[in-house]
């Protein structure tokens, strides 16, 4: 009876070593929305897989790693976030996943110091890469109506 007692906290011990895909995929959020707000470029681009693309809201889709960088850089540098993300649904099939959110908060233009309100409806779609989830496609688009 010990041995399978200490077999079973052992099992437990590893399983929970590491966080099954749906957990893995909302730490990778929870890190995005942090990277964020705290416009550290080099975390948000080390989110993204090999072969990412980023389709920010009114603009061309940006493909590619420089392109995706350049990206952030540029919104790093016009404004600067306050938001949180509310992860509604996570799928995970093979090394694929993807996960709808939706974000709240504020935003500041640095130009002009001027805030406005965030709320945007997001999706995610993540690829494992070398045993790690990264983000491999994210879109998305306001959920405010215009004023």
């Amino acid at each position: 009876m010990k041995n399978f007692i200490r077999i079973a906290v052992a099992a437990g011990l590893v399983a929970s070593a590491k966080p099954g895909p749906r957990a893995a995929i909302r730490d990778v959020l929870h890190t995005y929305e942090t990277a964020l707000n705290a416009k550290d470029l080099e975390t948000v681009v080390s989110l993204y897989g090999s072969e990412p693309v980023f389709m920010p809201q009114h603009s061309s889709a940006l493909t590619g790693r420089d392109a995706v960088r350049a990206g952030y850089q540029h919104v790093f540098e016009t404004i600067q976030l306050s938001i949180r993300f509310e992860i509604h649904d996570v799928q995970q099939t093979g090394d694929w996943a993807w996960a709808r959110t939706s974000s709240t908060g504020r935003t500041r233009i640095l130009a002009t110091g001027a805030e406005v309100t965030e709320g945007n409806n997001e999706l995610f779609v993540f690829r494992r890469e070398k045993g790690a989830w990264k983000i491999h496609r994210y879109l998305f688009s306001t959920n405010l109506p215009r004023g």
